[in-house]
């Protein structure tokens, strides 16, 4: 039997399966109705069937459309969740290690409780021995206490030797300063001693010696401008060549160090008032060989004499 147009058009819109039944199922309708005539009722029927069934296919397709698309999103889970099992996979891994190390530490942990145990036993120990020698503490604490009693009192005594030996000291310093004030005078006594036996004999001495004829020889107090002044025990004026000299002496018994640098900052100052040439001298009775070195290398323009020197006799 012929299949018409529009019905075959239909036929292409099925699925190639259906369309294969269909055609099957209108081939063996064909074979057995070949001799029979259908009536138009029947034939209408059919038509409704076969459009039924397209219906059924396009909603069929849809479906499969619908399915493909959810199909899509499976797969689009399913990588994410690959993604996320392998996050997890790593989370895992780490979990595992931390777990390791946390049990590691554990294991540490309870071998320090168990030394702990042991050190608190030996505490325990030793805080017996610790109350053993506090009892015997508290013996010696007694002990101690009288011995303190006797060291304040020793101390006491003590304290009181000591004042004493402090007003000893003050006596024995006020007798020093006096034996040093007397042992001054002594000194000066002695300097102005050698001064009175010089003076006689510096004309004759510088004039024998030197040349220079002395005119004036005195003890003098020479004033500054500030009101200051210097006391000059061998005080001489004269002249030589035409020219006016001051011959300024300073007399000790054993001259030190020190009085050469006191007397040298004299000439100093004095240079600053004398208008003339300054001869200067220094005259005692002996010189330690470390004084004439040291007078010497520094203030060789101060003459040195021993007191012979002068007072002996000049023909």
């Amino acid at each position: 039997m012929a299949i018409s147009t529009e019905l075959f058009n239909k036929l292409e819109e099925f699925d190639p399966k259906m369309k294969d039944l269909f055609l099957t199922l209108i081939r063996e309708v064909e074979e057995k109705t070949k001799f029979i005539t259908v009536a138009r009722s029947d034939f209408d029927e059919l038509r409704a069937v076969v459009k039924e069934l397209a219906e059924a296919q396009k909603r069929t397709e849809q479906r499969v459309t619908e399915l493909a698309e959810a199909q899509t999103r499976t797969e689009q889970r399913l990588d994410s969740l690959s993604v996320s099992m392998d996050e997890l996979a790593q989370a895992q891994k780490r979990t595992e290690q931390r777990v390791t190390e946390l049990a590691e530490a554990q294991t540490r942990t309870e071998q320090r409780l168990d030394s702990l145990t042991i050190r608190m036993d030996e505490l325990a120990q030793a805080q017996m021995r610790t109350e053993q020698r506090l009892d015997s503490l508290s013996v010696s604490m007694d002990e101690l206490a009288q011995a303190q009693k006797r060291t304040e009192q020793r101390v006491m005594e003590l304290a009181e030797a000591q004042k004493r030996t402090e007003e000893t000291l003050t006596d024995l310093l006020k007798d020093h300063k006096d034996v040093k004030k007397q042992l001054g005078g002594l000194s000066m006594d002695v300097g102005y001693g050698i001064e009175d036996r010089m003076m006689p004999h510096l004309k004759r001495f510088w004039k024998s010696r030197f040349g220079m004829d002395i005119g004036l020889v005195d003890r003098r107090n020479i004033f500054y401008t500030d009101g200051n002044y210097d006391e000059i025990n061998l005080y001489c004026e004269g002249a030589k060549a035409g020219k006016r000299i001051f011959i300024i002496g300073e007399a000790k018994a054993q001259p030190g160090k020190k009085d050469f640098d006191a007397f040298s900052k004299k000439l100093d100052r004095l240079k600053t008032l004398l208008k003339g040439d300054i001869e200067a001298f220094m005259v005692g009775y002996h010189y330690s060989p470390a004084v004439e070195s040291y007078a010497d290398g520094r203030y060789p323009y101060i003459r040195r004499f021993k007191t012979f020197e002068i007072t002996i006799d000049q023909n």
